[in-house]
């Protein structure tokens, strides 16, 4: 059965400086999906397969006015995002982060582009405190570029989800301003 054509630009052309780190529209929800369902950014998250336009317009109509949500595109194309969601009450000084990047575009600087916006608007414009996130522990790559932005591990969760048809554990990473 013929494959459909991907029109994605190959990343051997990529470049980080042509890279636009904008906040996410709902006209992103398409570019988005196709990021999100990619094997291995669902490997590396909590998402389920198969995600709908209609669920990821739905996330990014429902966000809130306290999130702060990210886009990484170029050439008009969604390689990635990444978001920090305040929490409330006693708690808002922190945030939860996720990010996600294209499975061809991994490791070319997307993700320090987006993790480094994610911060300055945090501790410049929202006054957060803590950054935390939860990361699977054979996510090596991730764990990496967490700790170059002063992330430290301080726990890791046992079993935390079922993935791949087994259960894997996930790190519970935090970063204090």
């Amino acid at each position: 059965m013929p494959q459909p054509q991907d029109d994605t630009p190959p990343s051997s052309d990529f470049r980080i400086d042509d890279l636009i780190v904008r906040g996410i529209r709902p006209d992103d929800a398409e570019g988005l999906t196709d990021v999100l369902n990619l094997p291995g950014v669902r490997l590396g998250t909590l998402r389920q397969p198969f995600q709908s336009v209609a669920c990821t317009r739905q996330y990014i109509e429902g966000l809130l006015r306290s999130d702060i949500v990210v886009a990484a595109e170029w050439r008009g194309r969604i390689l990635g995002n990444a978001g920090l969601h305040a929490k409330s009450g006693r708690q808002k000084h922190v945030a939860t982060l996720g990010i996600g990047i294209h499975d061809d575009f991994v490791g070319k600087g997307i993700g320090s582009r987006l993790l480094a916006a994610l911060i300055e608007a945090a501790e410049n414009w929202h006054d957060i405190h803590r950054i935390d996130l939860t990361v699977f522990t054979d996510n090596t790559a991730a764990v990496h570029l967490y700790e170059k932005f002063g992330f430290e591990i301080e726990g890791t969760l046992r079993n935390y989800a079922f993935r791949n048809g087994t259960y894997a554990d996930s790190y519970l990473m935090a970063r204090l301003r």
